[in-house]
């Protein structure tokens, strides 16, 4: 056991602005299995990246063990796993090797194939295993779940719980609490740590957060009570001043001391004046350091969905996919009602995403009948951020939605002003995909077609986008393989095998 320890970490990227990290000092056990949480574009990959030495930093991050990271990249795609390991570990044994990936749940039999022809699951099983059996090393996990089937992230996290010693980056809510011990997180205004999984991390923020709320209520009523004693007090602090300074005791006063008095009166009014202004100075510091952390999933999103006129929207009979060696799932048929939201689930390679691009009219070779009510307009997030280019401004026009309401959904789902001078090419992949939400949410449709929108985006914005299809009940059809999202979102569940 040892530590992993940070001190006053100091980081920006040149030409930014603002530091990534200010003065952050923090300790991971290199026992842990720590998860790490915050919104997309907050440093998460970049802190890993510090860790590996990828960046010059000030401060001080010292630790006793080796970093690897996760998904490391491969040099040459046609070598086999078997090459892959022996490139990076001469010595390795093969038993432990093979030991690893039985513990996946993974075929022997992809150590000699081409790493090139593995599937996503199979891939990330692969790599994990191999850097497993290192020795002496940390893993830092950057989002393992992208692209994996819920059962295939089971299997992971019923492996990662037999595992220590990692940083886990996800932002799926199940999965982090079947897997993590500790949470390290990026807030608004510093990062924390804390025992337990998502879930007790949630309860405990969402206490903080209530009671700041709480606290900053009761403060603005007393500072509006402060400033109003304070106005009163420095009224009758004049009124005093000025009785002292006319006073002229051989035209209206017999006694010489009332001159005494006067001043008196004005010295203790000027002096009560001051405490009550004081005391409201130190209400509005004490204000000034709430709500720095508030990070609410109940910010409202906005949808421009339309209301088709008849209720039955999609019909699938018999409906299968075939590229020509037969179909790759067994016939369905399901009906898709206005104000249905529907997911569509299965294995990895089954077909889901087939089904939603056949709905958007792309030429997919299939069997069966897949039926549209006449007119219908469809909204579609592809799987894939690849390829966005250019300003925000550029992409609203070039898509034809409006501009202002475009921002506005980035700025709710977190985008700092500053970003909206970036081009998107130098986005995070997670913004990138919060891109193509926005675009979404501001089309016009009776139809919402979304392909595993959720891949690198934030917990809360994943929150954000539950109450939004609760709330509002657009007609949607989806593929999303994080289960507390499932539960929550789904009217109906379409099982492909």
């Amino acid at each position: 056991m040892s530590l992993i320890q940070v001190s006053n970490l100091t980081f920006g990227y040149e030409g930014s602005f603002d530091n990534v990290f200010e003065n952050a000092s923090f300790a991971i056990d290199t026992d842990w299995r720590c998860g790490f949480i915050g919104r997309n574009g907050r440093g998460k990959t970049t802190f890993l990246n510090l860790l590996r030495g990828k960046h010059p930093y000030s401060g001080s991050i010292t630790a006793s063990v080796q970093f690897e990271y996760f998904p490391f990249e491969v040099e040459n795609p046609d070598d086999t796993p078997l090459e892959i390991a022996e490139a990076i570990m001469p010595d390795f044994e093969l038993w432990r090797l093979s030991r690893e990936l039985n513990l996946l749940e993974a075929d022997s039999g992809v150590l000699y194939r081409p790493y090139s022809t593995l599937s996503f699951g199979e891939r990330t099983k692969v790599l994990l295993a191999i850097l497993f059996i290192r020795e002496n090393s940390f893993l830092l996990i950057d989002e393992p779940t992208n692209h994996l089937d819920i059962a295939a992230r089971d299997t992971l996290a019923r492996y990662l719980k037999t595992k220590r010693g990692f940083i886990l980056v996800s932002h799926d809510r199940a999965f982090l609490d079947a897997v993590i011990d500790h949470v390290l997180s990026i807030n608004r205004a510093n990062i924390t740590v804390q025992r337990g999984n998502f879930t007790t991390w949630q309860r405990e923020k969402d206490l903080e957060d209530q009671f700041e709320l709480q606290q900053n209520e009761k403060l603005k009523k007393d500072v509006k009570r402060l400033e109003a004693a304070a106005r009163r007090s420095a009224e009758w602090s004049n009124r005093a001043e000025s009785r002292k300074i006319g006073f002229c005791p051989d035209k209206t006063e017999k006694s010489l001391d009332r001159r005494a008095f006067e001043g008196e009166k004005s010295r203790k009014m000027m002096k009560r004046a001051k405490s009550i202004e004081s005391r409201r100075n130190d209400a509005l510091e004490e204000k000034s350091a709430l709500l720095k952390n508030i990070e609410s999933a109940d910010t409202k999103l906005q949808i421009a969905t339309l209301r088709h006129p008849k209720e039955l929207l999609v019909e699938a009979r018999d409906l299968s996919v075939d590229y020509g060696a037969g179909p790759i799932f067994s016939p369905v048929r399901f009906e898709l009602r206005r104000g249905e939201r529907v997911a569509l689930q299965g294995k990895n390679g089954c077909g889901k995403s087939s089904i939603l691009k056949l709905l958007c009219g792309e030429d997919i070779p299939h069997t069966g009948t897949l039926e549209k009510a006449s007119g219908l307009t469809i909204s579609y997030i592809p799987q894939s951020a690849e390829g966005l280019s250019g300003s925000l401004s550029d992409f609203a026009e070039l898509n034809g939605i409006d501009e202002s309401l475009f921002k506005t959904i980035l700025r709710k789902l977190e985008f700092q002003r500053a970003q909206f001078e970036k081009r998107i090419e130098d986005f995070s992949e997670g913004q990138k995909k919060k891109v193509l939400i926005a675009k979404s949410l501001c089309e016009k449709a009776h139809l919402l077609v979304w392909d595993e929108p959720l891949n690198f985006i934030d917990v809360i914005s994943r929150m954000q986008l539950e109450t939004l299809l609760k709330d509002c009940a657009p007609t949607v059809i989806f593929v999303e393989h994080d289960r507390r999202f499932v539960e929550n979102v789904a009217t109906k569940i379409i099982t492909l095998s």
